[in-house]
């Protein structure tokens, strides 16, 4: 079986955009292309609608070895429902993205701006979802009451890591917290969200402290989400370029 690379670099999303096609081998599907190339990717459509475990399974029997899906837990979990009472939800959602086996990467779970920390709350919900799940989980809050002592030990305690995000909502937000067994950065595009396009002079920065983070030996993810313009594919790969210099 081939090494499982260490630092998981890839896009929300397989797109192939024509600017970056000679990146990609010219035949197969998006994702088989798209996975010759980029070690990971971010599965942003589970967010709006269910897809059910043989299409997992399709996907993962397209994709190499070593390749990783990182999947995004339902909106009707965290935004509807408000990481209360989805049981059904969540089971029905773990049974479909389980299908990927070897190759499904950590759960996001991505938080709406206005959901506050709730301690009661987030702990039931992870507690419930680590009694169906063992792997990497690693949630996404937007509201700054979550980047907290508290909040921190309440992620850690559940084995959840915490993403390092840009554009970020505090400072704090733009590195990485909770449990520090995963590191996973999401990019969205700054200054315009999903729109921007990363400067050089960042993605160096960004493969460097990318570097530095592999070398503690735990997974490192970055996931480009500036898609809106196919930037994310074209930022995707030129850190890819700069991790394999260092």
């Amino acid at each position: 079986m081939t090494e499982l690379p260490l630092i998981h670099a890839g896009c929300a999303g397989w797109a192939v955009p024509k600017q970056h096609a000679a990146h990609f081998p010219n035949t197969g599907t998006h994702l088989e292309r798209y996975a010759q190339v980029l070690f990971a990717v971010e599965i942003n459509s589970s967010f709006y609608r269910p897809h059910q475990a043989k299409t997992y399974l399709r996907w993962a029997e397209r994709v190499p070895d070593h390749f990783r899906f990182a999947v995004k837990v339902p909106k009707e979990i965290t935004h509807t429902n408000q990481m209360i009472g989805s049981e059904a939800v969540l089971d029905r959602f773990l049974h479909e993205c389980t299908a990927l086996g070897e190759k499904l990467g950590p759960l996001l779970v991505q938080l709406p701006p206005r959901l506050d920390f709730n301690p009661k709350t987030a702990n039931a919900f992870f507690a419930t979802l680590r009694e169906r799940f063992s792997g990497s989980v690693v949630c996404e809050p937007r509201h700054r009451t979550w980047f907290t002592l508290d909040a921190e030990k309440l992620l850690s305690t559940h084995q959840v890591a915490r993403v390092a995000a840009d554009p970020a909502l505090i400072p704090l937000a733009a590195e990485p917290g909770g449990w520090d067994g995963l590191i996973y950065c999401r990019l969205h595009g700054s200054p315009r969200v999903y729109y921007s396009d990363y400067s050089p002079a960042y993605l160096e920065a960004l493969a460097q402290r990318l570097t530095a983070a592999a070398s503690r030996a735990v997974p490192v993810w970055c996931i480009f989400d500036n898609t809106a313009e196919f930037a994310a594919t074209g930022n995707a790969l030129d850190v890819l370029e700069r991790l394999q210099k260092i």
